[in-house]
């Protein structure tokens, strides 16, 4: 599985670093959360994920305020 992260979208709300700190941190450069290990494709980043960490991604794409977060299964 896969998470995708449209970056470009964010407003720095938190809420992913909130449900799944081991995947995202928000950046002191420009206060958007950026995907931790990830690979960049045009404008989105993806990084593959653990089934043991789909329920804290699943939170974080559900309460994205910008919907910009979306699991890959």
């Amino acid at each position: 599985m896969k998470v995708l992260f449209y970056r470009k979208d964010c407003i720095g709300c938190n809420v992913c670093v909130e449900h799944a700190p081991n995947y995202w941190k928000i950046s002191g450069e420009d206060g958007k959360a950026t995907l931790l290990n990830s690979q960049k494709k045009k404008e989105v980043l993806i990084s593959e994920i653990g089934q043991g960490d789909l329920n804290e991604i699943e939170l974080a794409e559900r309460d994205c305020p910008m919907r910009i977060i979306k699991i890959q299964k």
